[in-house]
């Protein structure tokens, strides 16, 4: 099958786009998928992230939630307080992934009821 688009030779292999391999190295590091898909119901503070994804550390939480940060996919926002609450959400560029992720969910579904 030829991709669209293809200006390669016959037999030669196409090279990965840089920008894909980052975007699939990020969203599929262990845990980063399911914390962008449970944003893409909308907000949530840190606890009900813990909550929507079982089985998720909080260590871990924080760690990928700091990298989803510094990617520009995920915004924090501190509500001033006692307790002071933290909301996380997904920016324009993660909203993004949305239908992205939607297929891949059903593709998902699909393939292990082919299995």
């Amino acid at each position: 099958m030829e991709r669209v688009g293809s200006t390669q030779a016959e037999g030669e292999k196409a090279a990965v786009c840089p920008h894909f391999h980052h975007a699939i190295e990020l969203i599929g590091k262990r845990w980063t998928g399911a914390i962008v898909f449970a944003l893409t119901d909308g907000p949530k503070r840190y606890a009900e992230l813990g909550k929507a994804i079982p089985g998720l550390s909080d260590r871990l939480l924080s760690q990928r939630l700091r990298e989803l940060e510094e990617e520009g996919l995920v915004e924090r926002q501190v509500e001033a307080g006692t307790p002071v609450r933290v909301i996380y959400s997904l920016t324009e560029a993660g909203q993004q992934l949305d239908p992205v992720l939607s297929e891949l969910k059903a593709w998902a579904q699909r393939w292990k009821k082919a299995a």
